[in-house]
C-alpha cells in the first residue's frame, strides 16, 4: 500500500475552478496508476478521472469530461486533477487512490487517501 495525501480542496462558486493534488509516499510511484474518485453521502463511489503509470493513459467519467483534467508528475509523486468550470454536482469529497496495473473499479484500488473536500455553489 501507498500512503496518500490529498490537498486543495475548498469551496468556490459556480464556473470557477480547483485544483487538488495528490502526494504518494512510495519510490515506486511511476508504476502505480492513479485516480480521484468522489463520493457524496449516501451514493457509491465514482471514479472520475485516472491516469496510467506508464503511457498516461486517461480515463474520464463523461460528466466531467472536457471540464477536469488529471496529470501526473513522476519526478515528485504526485498526481493532480485540475477542475474548471465547476458544477453544483461537483460538490464531493474527492479521493486519490492509487493501484498497480491499470483499471477504473473502485475495489480495485488498495491505496486511499483522508479525502479532500470540493463545494460548489451556485
Amino acid at each position: 500500500q501507498v500512503q496518500l495525501v490529498e490537498s486543495g480542496g475548498g469551496s468556490v462558486q459556480s464556473g470557477g475552478s480547483l485544483r487538488l493534488s495528490c502526494a504518494a509516499s512510495v519510490q515506486t510511484f511511476g508504476s502505480y496508476t492513479m485516480a480521484w474518485f468522489r463520493q457524496a453521502p449516501g451514493k457509491e463511489r465514482e471514479c472520475v478521472t485516472a491516469i496510467s503509470p506508464k503511457d498516461y493513459t486517461v480515463y474520464y467519467a463523461e460528466s466531467v469530461k472536457c471540464r477536469f483534467t488529471i496529470s501526473r508528475d513522476n519526478g515528485k509523486n504526485t498526481v493532480y486533477l485540475q477542475m474548471n468550470s465547476l458544477k453544483p454536482e461537483d460538490t464531493d469529497v474527492y479521493y486519490c487512490a492509487g493501484r498497480r496495473g491499470w483499471g477504473t473499479v473502485g475495489v480495485e484500488f488498495n491505496s486511499w487517501g483522508q479525502g479532500t473536500q470540493v463545494t460548489v455553489s451556485s
